[in-house]
């Protein structure tokens, strides 16, 4: 059975996690169907910008977090007074995950919208629905599969997420300490070995969970209209 303190990091993991998907799902398929769907100049570079964490050291991610919203930056003093504060806080520590698990949010679910048949969108458009109601009455649940995929591997990516978070949010126990920071803590610690094992252990089991339940349900939303047309 989990520790107690085991149980607090798990908990906390969860919450960042959630919090970091659930921020970044909206502009996540905002920003997959303007790929999707849209031409303008400078969409390669746009692309290219929405995809940039992936290929950026996280710990570049997290010190540009921190330069900005920092309490002294430029973003950051202007938040404080609001009482909004991401620096050293569980808050920060969502944020940065959910900026790393972002393209891979926006590329399940844009795959998603690219295979959803433009014709029909354009049979409801001359059947008079506007853009907004083509877009959440047939876009949206056709592509509803890729949705739920992005929106788990972005969680699933949240709960791994190390460098951007202990570079923007440093490793405070109770606030800012998720599993892997917790992991990496126990790594550094004499005698913690078995401690870093079980923390490891449990996080592994959480991402197969949260892998496992996107497979399901992407599988069910798909047995679904075949078993309707039986």
């Amino acid at each position: 059975m989990p520790t107690r303190e085991e149980l607090e990091i798990v908990l906390l993991s969860l919450k960042v996690a959630f919090w970091g998907m659930a921020w970044s799902l909206p502009v996540a398929v905002a920003t997959a169907f303007v790929l999707a769907r849209k031409r303008f100049p400078g969409k390669v570079l746009f692309d290219a910008l929405v995809h940039l964490p992936l290929v950026l050291p996280p710990v570049v991610v997290g010190f540009a977090l921190l330069v900005l919203l920092g309490r002294h930056g430029p973003l950051g003093g202007l938040l404080a007074p609001l009482g909004i504060v991401f620096a050293f806080r569980w808050t920060g520590a969502a944020l940065a995950a959910a900026v790393m698990g972002f393209p891979l949010m926006v590329r399940a679910i844009r795959l998603a919208i690219d295979a959803v048949d433009a014709r029909l969108e354009l049979a409801a458009r001359t059947l008079g629905a506007g853009r907004a109601r083509v877009f959440f009455t047939v876009t949206l649940p056709l592509a509803w599969p890729g949705l739920v995929t992005g929106a788990l591997l972005g969680f699933a990516r949240a709960l791994g997420e190390f460098g951007a978070t202990i570079t923007f949010v440093s490793n405070i126990p109770g606030e800012t300490r998720t599993l892997p920071l917790a992991i990496y803590t126990y790594t550094q610690s004499p005698g913690e070995d078995l401690q870093a094992l079980r923390l490891s252990v449990l996080s592994v089991a959480l991402s197969l969970a949260a892998l496992a339940l996107s497979e399901t349900l992407v599988r069910r939303r798909r047995a679904g209209p075949a078993a309707h047309d039986a």
